[in-house]
């Protein structure tokens, strides 16, 4: 389990627990990205999009890779990266060391520049990777393949929400960092 570095900040976490517990996990039958099935789904999109849950998330992400020397940015796969990293920029801005944003594209774009890592120059810089919750790894794992290819170091992956089913060991695998805000103890679920 992670505890935030002050208790301003775990009272942040506490309440983003409480909010995803009330607000984002369903029960029923669901199919994840990955495939594989679940008897809950947790619906972290409902809530890095909410102006209640938004500061809270770039405040406690923002705490959870504030260890990591020499980062410049953070970003990830779109669509679920996307707010988070604009909530980490804009709670970063507050600080000595702000950070920018990147959005990596699902294909790089068959018009313009045909870039694929849209936003923050990554080329030689530290970086890491953003996700609203993984149950594989493997979209946090495609965003790390196309900022190598822009000549970024991806240095960690961190997500709010851990499902706690293989994704850490994937990206400790590639030789990253592996972070999360919140896991399943946290929301009193189970592993599936």
């Amino acid at each position: 389990m992670t505890v935030a570095s002050t208790p301003e900040l775990e009272a942040d976490r506490q309440y983003l627990i409480a909010l995803i517990q009330d607000e984002a996990v369903f029960h029923g039958d669901f199919t994840l990205s990955s495939g594989k099935k679940a008897t809950y789904y947790v619906d972290m999109r409902k809530l890095t999009l909410d102006h209640r849950a938004a500061p809270s998330i770039g405040r406690i992400m923002l705490d959870l890779i504030r260890g990591i020397d020499g980062i410049v940015a953070v970003g990830g796969l779109t669509l679920g990266a996307d707010p988070i990293a604009n909530a980490v920029m804009h709670e970063s801005a507050r600080t000595h060391t702000p950070l920018d944003a990147f959005v990596v594209r699902k294909e790089p774009k068959d018009h313009g520049r045909g870039r694929q890592v849209e936003g923050a120059d990554v080329a030689g810089k530290r970086v890491v990777v953003l996700e609203d919750t993984s149950t594989t790894g493997q979209s946090a794992l495609k965003a790390v393949e196309a900022l190598r290819r822009e000549g970024a170091e991806p240095v960690a992956v961190a997500v709010i929400v851990d499902r706690k089913t293989g994704a850490q060991a994937a990206v400790e695998a590639e030789g990253l960092e592996w972070l999360a805000a919140i896991d399943l103890d946290d929301l009193g679920l189970e592993p599936q």
